[in-house]
């Protein structure tokens, strides 16, 4: 039994610059950072006693006899680009509710992808993980998704990440003072909407005006960003600043498509600007979700009444990435097993 923990993400910076109709033309970056919030997932041997050879459950369950039967296209895609045909049970349990913006789908790909390499005996960079989930994820699946999820929930902490006009991908951790990131952490509060919805029904628009053109100036905007981003998180200048990042970026994000936004996320997002927020975005492509704020502590309480009925979820970062937190060898010496520290596993 292989078990691993995969974190969800925040993005801060410069998303929509990590989509290939997008910076294989003109480059692209995207700043943002790994929380405390997971995808678990668990891999074991099913013995041949069923007349079904997969067993997957996650919000549904699926009782399988071959891999083309699964309907989950990550669990089936990744099983196919592992070789492995049959002979699993698979569990997932997020933190977090999926479809909301944070990269659960992502995390999902990356964790299970981990737990399959875990399972055939093998170990497997963080880089190699996420650029496998981006194969999965873009080449098998054919999903129309970005890149910068796959990258961050893997290796964790907040993350610089560069895409270039060649395909590369760079990944740079962010160094933040541990005084000062956990005073941005203070001030970064979630909100959850309760609109679940993919990215699927919210992206064409926004890559066929990618693809045309109509984009280009505000993914340039976006991207511009993310350097402006870096000078506050590294630098002297006040964390709010970041805030006020964060609110220009999501002005330029709502331009990119119709259904970034909606009136309702429209009226919490001002509401909570009056009430004192200093900046914030919805989380993913947009519609729905998770709404994230940048709101000084004495003005988090008046944010919270002017939110009224809205999760409010509070979190920090992660520096651990996907990590195999379980591992049971599954040797003939009965009560055998071996468990990891998540932050000593690579």
């Amino acid at each position: 039994m292989i078990i691993t923990r995969t974190p969800l993400r925040l993005s801060f910076l410069g998303g929509g610059t990590d989509y290939p109709a997008h910076y294989l033309k003109h480059g692209g970056q995207t700043l943002g950072a790994a929380m405390n919030k997971y995808t678990f997932i668990t891999v074991k041997r099913l013995p041949d006693l069923f007349d079904y050879r997969i067993r997957a459950s996650y919000s549904k369950i699926e009782l399988c006899k071959d891999l083309d039967s699964i309907e989950h296209p990550s669990v089936r895609e990744c099983m196919r680009s592992m070789g492995i045909q049959s002979g699993l049970e698979i569990s997932v349990v997020s933190d977090l509710p999926a479809r909301s913006g944070i990269g659960s789908s992502s995390s999902f790909t990356v964790g299970f992808l981990n737990a399959l390499h875990g399972h055939k005996g093998e170990t497997v960079s963080k880089l190699r993980l996420a650029a496998e989930a981006v194969h999965v994820e873009h080449d098998m699946i054919r999903e129309q998704v970005g890149v910068q999820d796959q990258y961050t929930c893997a290796q964790g902490g907040i993350v610089h990440i560069k895409y270039g006009k060649d395909g590369s991908v760079r990944l740079d951790p962010v160094p933040v003072h541990p005084d000062r990131r956990r005073r941005l952490e203070e001030r970064l509060v979630l909100y959850y909407t309760g609109v679940q919805r993919t990215s699927q029904h919210v992206l064409p628009e926004q890559i066929e005006r990618t693809v045309s053109g109509e984009n280009r100036t505000h993914l340039a905007q976006l991207d511009g960003l993310v350097d402006a981003g870096l000078e506050v998180l590294c630098g002297n200048r006040p964390l709010s600043e970041l805030g006020e990042l964060l609110h220009t970026g999501w002005a330029a994000k709502r331009n990119l498509s119709s259904k970034v936004s909606n009136s309702e996320i429209d009226n919490y997002y001002s509401a909570a600007r009056r009430a004192g927020a200093v900046g914030g975005k919805l989380m993913g492509a947009g519609s729905g979700g998770f709404l994230l704020l940048f709101v000084e502590p004495d003005k988090q309480e008046a944010v919270q009444r002017a939110l009224d009925g809205l999760p409010e979820v509070r979190t920090s970062f992660d520096y651990t990435g996907s990590t195999v937190i379980f591992y049971d060898p599954d040797v003939s010496e009965p009560g055998r097993r071996h468990f990891f520290p998540a932050a000593t596993v690579s």
